[in-house]
């Protein structure tokens, strides 16, 4: 009797021990950065002077994020933008994607990770201009396997009535909107945001930060967001601030502000 209950003993504790190595496995699970850039250095050389655009650049970002990268011009952030996108690479450092370094990927590699990983939106819309919103979103989806269905994708961003119209026959927020769902459309793990407001007016601009905020809360997609507009920090679920090429400081928004509320 002693035995047998020593030996239920034992095993009650083994079976307690097993549970809590699993949560806590889970626990690391979740916490662990989707995106991390490591000791990230970039230098330029013109003529006899060397210019460093990202000096010791070091910062992590969560799976389904909304961030800002905040900066004056010439801070370094859209050259941390280029590096994430794998449009430029980095000269030293770790530049880590869902657990993947791409700082040590080849030209062909960065083509493929450009392609079926990554969404691009810019300040200027890069529309073709003889296809339709339709016809432009397709051009993305095309290249990958999984793409989402290039109408669905233009009704979610407000566009539905808008399919057969050509870039010269909408508004510069419908353009933006058009850009947007061409980028999403490729079901990227990140989509990349330059200025995305830049040339739009106030209303606009709201629209399409919602846009990109209800990407990251109901899609899950990670968001990055280049600007160099301070009030636009408060929506960020974390804020990573830039000045003189090096991160200067990370805000973590532990409740980000609706974008309906946002006054900028």
């Amino acid at each position: 009797m002693i035995f047998e209950h020593i030996f239920r003993l034992i095993f009650y504790f083994s079976v307690k021990w097993r549970e809590r190595a699993f949560l806590i496995t889970i626990k690391r699970l979740v916490k662990m950065s989707y995106i991390e850039m490591k000791h990230s250095y970039k230098r330029y050389q013109a003529g006899e002077t060397e210019i460093v655009a990202n000096n010791d650049i070091n910062f992590a970002i969560k799976k389904g994020e909304l961030v800002i990268i905040l900066g004056a011009s010439g801070a370094g952030k859209s050259t941390v933008l280029n590096i994430l996108g794998g449009m430029d690479t980095n000269d030293e450092g770790q530049v880590l994607i869902d657990g993947v370094d791409i700082a040590t990927f080849n030209a062909k590699e960065l083509t493929t990770y450009r392609r079926n990983d990554v969404g691009f939106v810019f300040q200027f819309y890069n529309l073709v201009p003889n296809l339709t919103a339709k016809e432009n979103v397709e051009l993305a989806s095309e290249i990958v396997p999984d793409a989402r269905d290039a109408e669905q994708t233009l009704v979610d961003v407000g566009l539905g009535k808008r399919l057969n119209n050509f870039p010269a026959q909408l508004s510069g927020g419908e353009q933006q909107r058009v850009s947007i769902a061409r980028a999403v459309a490729k079901n990227p793990k990140l989509l990349l945001c330059d200025e995305p407001t830049g040339a739009l007016d106030y209303q606009t601009g709201k629209q399409v930060l919602k846009i990109l905020q209800d990407m990251s809360r109901h899609k899950g997609s990670t968001v990055i967001i280049v600007t160099h507009n301070s009030a636009l920090a408060p929506i960020a679920d974390r804020v990573i601030h830039m000045h003189d090429a090096t991160v200067s400081s990370i805000e973590v928004n532990e409740h980000p502000q609706d974008i309906e509320t946002l006054e900028y």
